[in-house]
C-alpha cells in the first residue's frame, strides 16, 4: 500500500490526479468525475475542516463495529461498496476546484506527516494509528482513482 506521508508516493497520486480529464468515465458505478473528486474531498474535510458533524455516540459505536476494520485496514475495497450518506454528492461539481482542492488535502497531509496523525481523532472511528489514517486515505484514493482508469 502506498504511504500518503512520504513526497515519493504524494507525487504518484497527485500525478494520477492530473490525468483525470473532465470528461473521464467511470470503468464501473454511478459517479462522475467532478462528482469523485468531490467525494474523495470529504475525507479531508472531515480531518481539515469543521463542515461535518459528529456522529452522535450510538452511530459512533456502529460505525466501529461494523465498518472501521473495512475503512482502515489494509484490504482494498471492492467495486461498488456501499458508501456512507455523507460522502454521497448529489449534482454537479466544478471538475478544476475539486480536482485543486483534492491535491492540496494530499500534500497538506503529507507535509503534516505521520507523527501528527499518530492517536488523531477521526469523527467517526475515534482515535486512530498513523497507519490506519494511511490505509484509509490511501485506498480511497488508489479505489476511486481505478474506477476512473488513472
Amino acid at each position: 500500500m502506498q504511504n500518503i506521508f512520504l513526497k515519493s508516493d504524494c507525487d504518484q497520486f497527485v500525478d494520477r490526479v492530473n490525468n483525470l480529464k473532465s470528461d473521464s468515465q467511470p470503468l464501473w458505478g454511478k459517479m462522475s468525475v467532478d462528482q469523485m473528486l468531490a467525494h474523495c474531498n470529504v475525507t479531508y474535510e472531515m480531518v481539515y475542516d469543521n463542515i461535518h458533524p459528529k456522529p452522535n455516540l450510538f452511530i459512533r459505536l456502529l460505525l466501529k463495529m461494523l465498518a472501521k476494520n473495512k475503512v482502515v485496514g489494509e484490504s482494498p475495497y471492492t467495486r461498488n461498496i456501499q458508501t456512507a450518506p455523507q460522502f454521497i454528492i448529489k449534482g454537479d461539481r466544478d471538475f478544476n476546484i475539486e480536482k485543486e482542492r483534492l491535491i492540496k488535502y494530499i500534500r497538506k497531509t503529507e507535509e503534516l506527516g505521520e507523527k501528527e496523525f499518530e492517536g488523531k481523532e477521526s469523527l467517526s472511528f475515534g482515535k486512530l494509528t498513523s497507519k490506519e489514517w494511511n490505509n484509509m486515505f490511501a485506498k480511497h484514493l488508489d479505489h476511486h482513482f481505478t474506477q476512473f482508469g488513472v
